[in-house]
Parts: structure tokens; C-alpha cells; sequence
């Protein structure tokens, strides 16, 4: 899952932080002043969605929402983003402003088969695992360690919708301050588009009343819904639900950074990470196929 790899370059919390211009506050109020915030009915082009926002969601293009990321916020260039949600309040550069951010995975079609099958709290048994095995091998390099602490929100599939959300809780090096990870999912006929939110624990109820509203106000374009699915034509995704769920055990790249994340540095560690998570993972549903085919006997 190539979204999913690119959303897992992060590795190792160091602190609370500012954006990186914020020793510079003329220069990090002339770039949020140059931003092109926009509303309404927003054209996702490359994902074929759109976002129908209401007065508490603007909406920035891809060349700001990477202005935003990488220039305020100080993350690694990143051309997967397609562009960012911005709540109207708190602002970008207030200390407690938060943003999503918006991917499409074009792998194909996602079957919901397994979604209403997977037990959540086994998934994050084994998941927990995958990072523990990570943390290893972080501390066998000398650097700090993170851990899944457990769901901030359960996850919840809405098989009408076609829409799956999560939120993991975070600790980094055990710091008592842990961080919130929010994810959805919108399953789409050639993919899933992916909005991905990071935050303070303590903000939680905030972030959380903020995404249940962007929910609703997100759609694939007609003829590129789940239900527009031609399975003589269309290519399948190898994968299903919980997969979605299990290989996303960081967080977008964008958001964490705002948090302390020094992605470049920790990059190499992270992929030992992304490896023994997925091989968690990987066993997690081969053992439950296994159990499916022993009960076919």
C-alpha cells in the first residue's frame, strides 16, 4: 500500500514544537497571509472526490496544503499530498491548531468482505506488537522508542457509506504526553482517499467533533463510487478492511512533524518498524485464514 508506506516516514517524538517559523513571526504571518483558502464544493481531481465543507472547514490546494507542511511546519517534500482541511478556528499558527491532510492510495478496489469480521481488539494486540519489535530494534541503534498505547477511538466501518474511521494514542520515548493519530478511510471504485489528522491526546474531543463533521461532506465523484465497482474491469487491491487499519500504525508524515518528529534523521529505523509491524500483521491474518480453512474441513 503505497499511501500507507509513505504515511509510516515517521519515527521518533522529541517534543512538543512550534511551527518552525514561529521564531519568525513576520515571515510565518506573510506565508499563512499568502494561503488560498477555499469553500464550498471542493473537486478532488486526482482522487475523482469532493468535499461539499461547511463553515467550520476551508479547504487548501495541493501547492499550499505543501507550503503549509513543509515551509511553516518543516516536514520533507512530499508530492503524494493533494491538499489540506483547515478547521476555520484555531488558526495554522495557533499552539493548538490542527489540519488534515488528503491522500488517494489508486491500488484498486478494496473488498469489504472482511470488515464486519475483524476483531478490533486482537488486530490491536498485534499491532502492539509490531511496534514493540520496532522499538528494538530503535533502541539497539541508540534512539528513543514509540508505542501504540491503544485505540483513542475504536475503529468503526460504515458499510452503507462505504467510510472507516480510527484513532490511535501514541507515546514517544515515554513521554506522559501522548499523541493523537485520527484516521478515515472513504472506500472509492478505484481506491480509498485517506484524510489523516495528528494531535495532542488532551485534544481529542476537539479533533474528534471535527472529523465526525468532515464524515458526511466527503464523496467520490459519480462513476468513481464504491458502488460503480465493475469486477470484470476493475483492478482489486490485494488486501481488505483491516489491513487499512493494521498497516497504518504511525501516522501522515505532514502532521507529526508539527509535533517534534525529525522524519529524515529517523527514517532508517521507522522502515525496521513498518517491516515488523507488517510481519505482525501479516501473521495476525494467516493465522485467522487458517482457522477459516480448518473450520471449511
Amino acid at each position: 500500500m503505497r499511501t500507507t508506506l509513505r504515511g509510516l516516514a515517521v519515527a521518533c517524538l522529541m517534543a512538543l514544537a512550534m511551527p518552525v517559523l514561529a521564531d519568525e513571526g513576520q515571515q510565518a504571518q506573510q506565508l499563512i497571509d499568502s494561503l488560498q483558502f477555499r469553500s464550498g464544493q471542493i473537486e478532488v481531481g486526482p482522487a475523482h472526490a469532493h468535499f461539499n465543507l461547511g463553515t467550520q472547514f476551508r479547504y487548501l490546494d495541493k501547492a499550499d496544503a505543501r507550503k503549509v507542511l513543509e515551509q511553516l511546519w518543516g516536514n520533507p517534500e512530499d508530492d503524494s499530498v493533494l491538499g489540506m482541511v483547515v478547521p476555520t478556528h484555531p488558526g495554522l499558527d495557533e499552539q493548538d491548531g490542527w489540519a488534515v491532510v488528503v491522500t488517494y492510495d489508486d491500488e484498486g478496489y478494496v473488498s469489504d468482505a472482511d470488515a464486519s469480521k475483524i476483531d478490533y481488539d486482537e488486530l490491536l494486540k498485534h499491532m502492539q506488537e509490531g511496534t514493540r519489535e520496532a522499538n528494538a530494534e530503535r533502541e539497539k541503534a541508540g534512539y528513543g522508542r514509540v508505542d501504540l498505547v491503544g485505540w483513542a477511538v475504536p475503529p468503526r466501518y460504515d458499510a452503507g457509506a462505504k467510510k472507516l474511521y480510527w484513532a490511535k494514542e501514541l507515546a514517544f520515548n515515554g513521554q506522559p504526553d501522548h499523541t493523537l493519530n485520527y484516521d478515515i478511510r472513504v472506500l472509492g471504485r478505484h481506491g480509498y482517499l485517506s484524510l489523516n489528522a495528528v494531535s495532542a491526546m488532551d485534544e481529542l474531543p476537539k479533533v474528534q467533533a471535527g472529523m465526525q463533521q468532515l464524515l458526511p461532506m466527503t464523496e467520490f465523484d459519480a462513476g468513481a463510487r464504491y458502488a460503480d465497482h465493475n469486477p470484470s474491469t476493475d483492478k482489486v487491491a490485494a488486501y481488505g478492511v483491516a489491513a487499512l487499519i493494521g498497516g497504518g500504525l504511525a501516522a501522515k508524515t505532514g502532521l507529526l512533524a508539527k509535533l517534534g518528529l525529525l522524519l529524515a534523521k529517523f527514517g532508517k529505523l521507522l522502515f525496521l518498524g513498518v517491516v515488523a509491524a507488517a510481519a505482525a500483521v501479516r501473521k495476525f491474518f494467516a493465522s485467522r485464514k487458517a482457522k477459516a480453512s480448518a473450520t471449511v474441513r
